[in-house]
């Protein structure tokens, strides 16, 4: 450790976008920030096998910045390795993480149970693969969780104070402003988790911190601007309306978490507004976004004002939108009997497991569907696979042409833009004397260090997995 004696290791989202973890540690603490699964790509699962290879025992505390799983989905994990401490996050995310880590859990689970059940019959007489995490597990961790008030500095530890403002990413997301002391010598430690774009619906602005000694950042889309909300909103409604002219339907992989509410929202607006003339049967097929859903219409004192009014207005019956949660596998499958007049939303995300392959399979191949993606993609996934124009993708076994219209709505993304981020970044007036890009993939944050340089005039870095950096 250097003079200060506090350092700073990056166990993941460096040099690639899932996975976030971070160790800060001094003689007297050592904590955790993030602890996230990674997604996407055959490798996934051994990383996620081989994390966490230190001394989990010893940390003091862990926190995590929100409920996405690429932040928190490895805790049930840090949990069973013997972390007993308590896990600290906003009110909104700790109820959050509660239910998508009981559902990671039950994929593990029936994962594991698929893969074993394939190799008895292929009588590979492998060893039984165990779940990464069990129910049992991810509950066990769930009693650990903490919820800490925003905008309130809050001892952690002794040595260890810690600010949560609101990052306008999804529901409860937040950075932490954290100030680590060791002696005489104190550090502010900014991780910025993830960072929404401002003047969007459902979440608040992003909120910068005042001052930074250290800041991490996430660069997810830090090449690229995204389309204006206009823009999005219209290719919407030519998705919609398109489906309803051709006689087809509408498919969104949509996260349970976070996407799924903002979609409800908007299109309530577009209906509202009369910009959508025919409604579609929206189906919402994911029992973790019926869950989700319900958490953040109880937080809704933490969504914008707009959307509170939106929300209102339709409960009372004066938006004309049928929405149906689909809460069991027969429900599920009901859905793929309707052709025309359905907009499905379902997950994953990106398209990688879970419900939304089943509506894919029955519409990716129909030219009079509108197949429409909100979010990011990760490489090596079946969602980018389709982006990226793939005649033909396998899905479930079966090659299937892809012949509907396919949309990609940029402005819904959760992720701030480029401009966006600067902003962030510009809002911080104490600047940092260095700047860590995380959460990014290589060539985006290559780039995104050259804007830095240009508009902030900042030093950045950018981490390698593994590595340690002395403050």
């Amino acid at each position: 450790m250097s003079q200060s004696n506090i350092s700073l290791t990056f166990l993941g989202a460096a040099g690639e976008v899932t996975g976030s973890s971070y160790m800060v540690q001094t003689p007297d603490v050592r904590f955790l920030v993030d602890c996230g699964m990674f997604q996407g790509g055959r490798e996934a699962d051994a990383k996620n096998r081989s994390a966490l290879s230190f001394d989990v025992k010893a940390l003091d505390f862990a926190m995590v910045t929100h409920a996405h799983i690429d932040h928190c989905g490895l805790l049930p994990r840090l949990t069973a390795f013997g972390f007993k401490g308590p896990i600290y996050g906003s009110p909104a995310t700790c109820a959050l993480v509660k239910i998508m880590l009981e559902d990671s859990a039950r994929i593990q689970e029936k994962d594991a149970f698929d893969r074993n059940k394939r190799s008895r019959e292929r009588n590979e007489k492998l060893p039984e693969l165990a779940p990464l995490y069990s129910v049992e597990q991810a509950r066990e961790c769930i009693a650990q969780l903490t919820a800490v008030e925003w905008d309130t500095p809050t001892a952690l530890h002794k040595n260890v104070t810690v600010t949560l403002r609101n990052t306008g990413h999804i529901l409860g997301s937040a950075s932490f402003d954290t100030l680590v002391s060791h002696g005489s010598v104190s550090k502010r430690i900014v991780f910025s988790g993830d960072v929404g774009s401002p003047n969007r619906i459902l979440v608040p602005d992003p909120v910068s911190p005042p001052a930074a000694d250290v800041l991490l950042i996430e660069s997810t889309y830090g090449n690229r601007k995204h389309r204006t909300m206009e823009e999005t909103r219209g290719q919407l409604v030519e998705a919609i309306e398109r489906a309803h002219t051709n006689g087809g339907n509408v498919i969104i992989p949509a996260f349970a978490l976070g996407r799924t509410q903002e979609l409800m929202i908007v299109l309530l607006d577009l209906v509202n507004q009369g910009k959508i003339k025919n409604p579609p049967q929206v189906f919402i097929d994911s029992p973790l976004a019926e869950k989700a859903t319900e958490i953040t219409w109880k937080f809704m004192r933490d969504t914008d004002a707009e959307s509170q009014a939106l929300i209102a207005a339709w409960r009372a019956g004066k938006i004309p939108l049928k929405v149906n949660y689909s809460a069991t596998p027969a429900d599920s499958r009901a859905i793929n009997a309707i052709k025309t007049g359905a907009l499905i939303m379902a997950g994953s995300g990106m398209c990688e497991a879970g419900r939304i392959r089943h509506h894919l399979l029955h519409n990716l191949g129909r030219s009079e569907s509108s197949i429409v993606f909100a979010g990011y993609q990760g490489e090596g996934t079946l969602g980018r696979a389709i982006i990226d124009k793939t005649p033909s993708v396998k899905i479930m076994r079966q090659e299937i042409s892809v012949r509907a219209q396919v949309y990609k709505l940029g402005a819904l993304s959760a992720h701030a833009d480029q401009p966006g981020l600067i902003s962030f970044m510009r809002g911080i007036k104490q600047a940092p004397p260095v700047t860590y890009l995380v959460h990014g993939d290589p060539a985006v944050m290559v780039d995104f260090g050259k804007a830095i340089a240009t508009e902030l005039g900042w030093k950045t870095v950018t981490p390698a997995i593994g590595q340690v950096v002395d403050i």
